[in-house]
C-alpha cells in the first residue's frame, strides 16, 4: 500500500515494527500518555504466528435488528463481502464486534477471499466461525474465539473505513497496527514516525540488558539504568 497523505514511512515503519515486541510498544505509547492501545479480546487463533504490522481497515457492525440482520443482507452494497472487496493489500482487517461471542463475524470462504486480495491479517473483539476452514486459508486471525451461527444471529453490519472501537480501543482508519502473541495494539498514525525511533532504540537497550542479566548482573541501577549502565549501554553501542 502507498499513500502520500499518510503521516508516516509506510515502508519503513512496517519493516521496523516487525522487530519491537507489542510489550515494548504498549510501554513506549505509556510514556507518551497513551494507555489505552492493547486491544482486548484479541488473542492468537493458533500459536506460532508471526509478528505483523499494517496499515488499519476498520469494519463494524452494530447490534442485531431483525429487518436488517437476515441472510439477505449479504447481497447488500453494504456488506462484509463488499468490504472485503475494499481492502487493499497489506492492510490488517480491523472489526469492531462490540465483543459478541455467540455470533461469528467471518467465516472460511470470507477469509479465503481476503487471504487472494492480499490482506495481511485479521483482527477482532469478536469470534470466527468454520473455525477449521478458516486455520486452512492461512489467514492470521487475531480473535476472542470461535461460534457456529453466523453475524446476522447477533450483529448488523454497518459500514467500513471508519472509527470504530474494537476491544475498547478507539481505531481510526490509517492507524498503524502490530499484532504478536502477547495480542493487538494500535500506534496512532501521527505518532508512527516517533514510536518507530523510539521502539527500535528501546528494543537494543533491553536486549543489552538481557545480555547482561544472563551475566548475573542485579537489576537494581540495571532496568532500568543509573547513570553508569546508561554509560555504560552507550559505549556498547558505539562498540568500546
Amino acid at each position: 500500500m502507498t499513500d502520500k497523505t499518510l503521516p508516516y514511512d509506510e515502508k519503513k515503519a512496517i519493516a521496523a515494527l516487525k522487530g519491537v515486541t507489542t510489550a515494548t510498544l504498549t510501554t513506549i505509547l505509556l510514556k507518551k500518555g497513551l494507555r489505552n492501545v492493547w486491544v482486548r479480546g484479541a488473542k492468537p487463533i493458533r500459536t506460532g504466528q508471526p509478528r505483523i504490522v499494517g496499515r488499519a481497515f476498520t469494519l463494524r457492525f452494530v447490534p442485531a435488528r431483525e429487518d436488517l440482520a437476515t441472510p439477505e443482507s449479504w447481497s447488500s452494497p453494504i456488506s462484509t463481502r463488499a468490504a472485503i472487496e475494499a481492502m487493499p493489500e497489506g492492510c490488517i482487517a480491523v472489526v469492531d464486534a462490540m465483543g459478541v461471542t455467540d455470533a461469528g463475524i467471518f467465516g472460511d470462504i470470507l477469509c479465503a477471499r481476503m487471504v487472494k486480495r492480499g490482506v495481511a491479517a485479521l483482527v477482532s473483539d469478536g469470534v470466527v466461525r468454520d473455525v477449521q476452514g478458516v486455520l486452512a486459508t492461512g489467514l492470521p486471525v487475531w480473535c476472542s474465539g470461535v461460534a457456529a451461527p453466523p453475524s446476522v444471529a447477533g450483529l448488523t453490519f454497518v459500514n467500513w473505513q471508519e472509527p470504530i472501537a474494537c476491544g475498547g480501543v478507539a481505531v481510526f482508519p490509517d492507524d498503524l497496527i502490530v499484532i504478536d502473541d502477547d495480542g493487538a495494539v494500535l500506534i496512532p498514525a501521527k505518532l508512527v514516525d516517533e514510536v518507530v525511533e523510539q521502539g527500535i532504540e528501546q528494543e537494543r537497550l533491553e536486549g543489552w540488558i538481557m545480555g547482561e542479566v544472563e551475566k548475573g548482573t542485579a537489576l537494581p541501577g540495571l532496568y532500568p539504568p543509573n547513570a553508569e549502565n546508561k554509560a555504560r549501554y552507550e559505549a556498547f553501542k558505539e562498540g568500546k
